[in-house]
């Protein structure tokens, strides 16, 4: 009963934050310059038919609310309308580009879990040691290391010096965008991994001092099942939470990296957006993107109850 409460309760205040956010992103089309049918034109003349058109389509001669009731209907159903620029549907150009975007934010976020979290927990293992001051100093440069730069240099070396990988477009089929995407990941990943083992180090130091880890030890347990089965797992939650995070960054702060490799993704889509103030696509992309993090923020509560049992029989987390 308690699991269903827990989890209630979160999809609730998920709810709550999409329907805020929404209405945000809705005021979007109120502030921009300019009256909202003018905006809502674009580059096309302004003709008395063409305006009349524009406002009966997008109810702009309802109240404030119920404008924003049409649109929020709409949003549920994936209508966000149509783009200013092209004329399509805004939901039709955020499906295409979504592909490349979804593909470059689970290979970066791959890419940190392999290398951080085994990275973080030697670093704990060896405390003082050699690895443990070349892990953190990697580290603090990796954190130092704006994306956009790190991908330029990639670009630059293993691009076009060695031609080892193409230098922009994002490939077709999985082998060719594995190979396409492997610099960009590189790029978004660099300081994300940086993140991560720095948390991973700093749990798994928290977590060999206790006293339960103390007495595993004392009674002779391996080493291997003591790390494994007592460290790891119970310093899991504040890895899980900084994967959470990096998942969600990689997932929607891809700006400069896909611009910089010039990917046909929502990164790019956004700076083309706001670029040439089609609104109804940047809403749509900043809708998207709040609700990519809401699910992350889910996915990250199911983790929890599936590896701290204090969640699901000590009555919630606070």
């Amino acid at each position: 009963m308690f699991v269903l409460s827990f989890l209630g309760r979160r999809v609730l205040a998920a709810a709550l934050t999409l329907l805020v956010t929404s209405f945000l992103v809705f005021v979007l089309l109120e502030v921009a310059p300019g009256s909202p049918e003018l905006v809502l034109l674009g580059t096309r003349q302004p003709t008395p038919e063409l305006v009349h058109a524009i406002r009966a389509q997008n109810h702009l001669d309802d109240p404030f609310f119920t404008r924003y009731w049409h649109w929020l209907s709409g949003a549920v159903r994936l209508d966000f309308g149509r783009s200013v620029r092209s004329g399509r549907s805004v939901g039709d150009i955020l499906a295409e580009r979504l592909d490349v975007t979804a593909f470059l934010g689970l290979y970066a976020f791959v890419l940190v879990m392999v290398i951080a979290v085994p990275a973080g927990l030697f670093a704990a293992i060896r405390r003082n040691t050699a690895w443990d001051r070349g892990v953190t100093l990697v580290a603090l440069l990796g954190v130092s290391a704006p994306p956009f730069a790190v991908g330029l240099l990639l670009l630059t070396v293993f691009g076009v010096a060695l031609g080892w990988f193409p230098v922009f477009g994002a490939g077709t089929g999985f082998a060719d965008r594995i190979s396409h995407l492997t610099l960009p990941a590189v790029a978004l990943a660099v300081a994300e991994v940086a993140i991560v083992v720095r948390q991973t180090r700093a749990a798994a130091l928290d977590v060999t001092t206790k006293d339960f880890v103390t007495f595993a030890r004392a009674r002779g347990l391996p080493r291997r099942l003591v790390l494994g089965r007592y460290a790891l797992r119970n310093s899991a939650l504040p890895v899980v939470t900084s994967a959470g995070l990096v998942l969600a960054f990689s997932l929607t702060g891809a700006v400069l990296v896909e611009a910089t490799f010039s990917l046909p993704g929502l990164g790019s889509l956004l700076v083309e957006s706001v670029t040439t103030k089609d609104i109804p696509v940047v809403q749509g992309l900043a809708l998207l993107a709040a609700a990519l993090m809401v699910g992350v923020n889910l996915l990250v509560d199911l983790c929890y109850l599936g590896l701290d049992p204090r969640i699901r029989h000590a009555g919630g987390v606070g």
